[in-house]
């Protein structure tokens, strides 16, 4: 008995994930399957667990599984399985970085009359981005409404655009180029120094820009504070322009970012940690190359941009 279960437990768990048949694993579980994530705590029922193979399978299309052991005691199940893949295709908001990965994980289920009717799991799709080096901030997957669904029970949105209104910042312009090798550029105001030593620095960029998927594959970027004298460049990255770098002067930095030419400072840094958070992934990077002048910078503060040269000291 337990042989056979054990056979056709291994034949269904490869038929799901390198075939995406799943008649199989259908006629192996109950009716009231359900799967339970040990890492963000999510139930799902078989539907659920058959659109999520789906979606890691289109993202990883050579992905092969190999299932290195199953035990079976009584009314309790274990399985102990190996993937290996590569990030080729979109996986739910997070550009193919190209990376193979090699990954594993457990499954801890219940037998109920000779069939699985629950699994405890200790992977799930927000894990295979760890395993890539894409950790989430148990935010990857969320709807981004959901956290305001009760606004008792946060500041309201309001609020806090007026607590932003009153925090000024200068106006960066984050550059990488994309697969054929042309520049490509976005305006962000959220950026940060981390620390001197090491010399690391954060941005912070939204998943819906068309400079995204680029800046997602790229091993480094470019981060160019905007000076005073830059008001073209600073409407040239304001624009819907299908080509920002046509009119704007720019020059390689060493690992191939593109800097752009009379920027108040510019860094070029190599990526080290893309953290997913809703709708926008948190860059950060450490800083390789660097190069400033004494040129003011744009301001930028309540949607309104001012002119760095005009500041009095206290």
């Amino acid at each position: 008995m337990q042989a056979n279960i054990k056979d056709a437990v291994a034949a269904a768990w490869s038929d799901v994930w390198d075939r995406g048949d799943f008649g199989a694993f259908e006629a192996l579980v109950t009716t009231d399957y359900r799967r339970e994530s040990t890492r963000s705590g999510r139930v799902s029922a078989l539907d659920e667990f058959k659109q999520e193979v789906t979606e890691v399978r289109a993202a990883f299309p050579d992905l092969v599984t190999r299932i290195d052991q199953v035990l079976v005691e009584d009314d309790a199940l274990a399985v102990f399985w190996t993937s290996d893949g590569t990030f080729s295709q979109p996986l739910g908001t997070v550009p193919p970085t190209g990376k193979r990965v090699v990954t594993n994980g457990s499954n801890y289920g219940t037998l109920r009359d000779g069939r699985v009717s629950s699994e405890r799991v200790t992977w799930d799709s927000a894990e295979l981005l760890t395993h890539l080096g894409l950790p989430s901030l148990h935010s990857a997957f969320e709807d981004a409404d959901a956290d305001y669904a009760d606004e008792s029970a946060a500041p309201p949105r309001e609020m806090l655009k007026a607590f932003n209104k009153q925090f000024i910042s200068g106006v960066t312009v984050v550059t990488t180029k994309d697969e054929e090798g042309r520049p490509r550029g976005l305006a962000v105001s959220a950026y940060s120094s981390v620390s001197l030593d090491p010399p690391l620095v954060l941005v912070c960029v939204q998943k819906s820009s068309s400079t995204y998927p680029s800046l997602f594959r790229s091993t480094h970027l470019g981060i160019n504070i905007l000076s005073s004298e830059q008001q073209h460049v600073l409407a040239t990255f304001a624009s819907k322009s299908p080509d920002k770098f046509a009119d704007i002067t720019w020059h390689d930095g060493p690992e191939g970012s593109p800097l752009i030419d009379g920027s108040s400072a510019s860094i070029e840094v190599e990526i080290k940690e893309r953290f997913q958070a809703l709708t926008h992934t948190i860059f950060i990077g450490r800083v390789h190359h660097a190069t400033t002048t004494d040129d003011a910078p744009i301001l930028y503060k309540a949607g309104k941009f001012f002119d760095g040269r005009g500041l009095s000291e206290l």
